[in-house]
């Protein structure tokens, strides 16, 4: 699972800084997902360290009668950016000692490689398959990392075009296993009529494709 929404009113990039919690409207889908999943046979729920993932987990392990774990493996991607605003025109990019932070979108340049959020975002999906086996886990992170393991599994590309991913805000991107191997990747977005429209806009969503050849499901946000 991906967090619900923040409240930021400063338009920050706020990264892997305390203090972001869920707004209203963020705690509203976080319980949406926890009515999505009530009847799903969920043995573990874990989440990110930061504020607004560990929100949008209690929902779901209260319904579900557990206590809700911890995860730093699921913190989102270190960013150069972290704290200031960021646009073309204003913010950061206004400032040309920034630039510099932007000379490899392959890697990338301006934060935590691709590949090491791959290594870590798959590590924490097998624990919480082995914490939940036979059964289903519930995992709650970041709209990046998620992303990114997820383009892995399904062997795309790394770098990418953020416009272009599939993860809206409090959505659910299931990876199945068959024993320890990701067979399938699945998506929905139960809580979509509450996310605000600008966020869905120009979105051009990636199919759900069934994984090269994990019994369990972890989900992941």
């Amino acid at each position: 699972m991906r967090h619900g929404e923040v409240e930021n009113p400063e338009g920050i990039l706020y990264g892997r800084l305390p203090g972001y919690h869920l707004s209203e409207l963020g705690r509203r889908m976080a319980d949406r997902i926890a009515e999505a999943l009530a009847g799903h046979d969920i043995a573990h729920v874990v989440a990110s360290p930061l504020e607004r993932a560990q929100e949008s987990g209690q929902p779901i392990a209260k319904a579900h009668g557990l206590d809700l774990a911890t995860d730093e493996r699921l913190i989102e991607a270190g960013n150069f950016f972290q704290g200031k605003t960021f646009g073309v025109g204003d913010g950061a990019l206004r400032r040309p000692g920034n630039w510099r932070h932007l000379r490899n979108p392959f890697k990338p340049s301006w934060g935590e490689p691709y590949i090491e959020q791959v290594v870590r975002m798959s590590a924490a999906l097998d624990a919480a398959k082995d914490a939940a086996r036979g059964r289903e886990a519930v995992c709650v992170s970041h709209q990046l990392p998620i992303w990114t393991v997820r383009s892995f599994v399904e062997r795309r590309r790394l770098w990418h075009d953020p416009r272009q991913r599939e993860c809206t805000l409090a959505s659910l991107t299931s990876f199945t296993y068959v024993g320890d191997r990701i067979v399938s990747v699945g998506y929905s977005e139960p809580a979509r009529d509450l996310v605000p429209p600008h966020l869905l806009a120009g979105a051009r969503p990636a199919r759900g494709r069934k994984a090269p050849q994990g019994g369990g499901r972890a989900f992941g946000a």
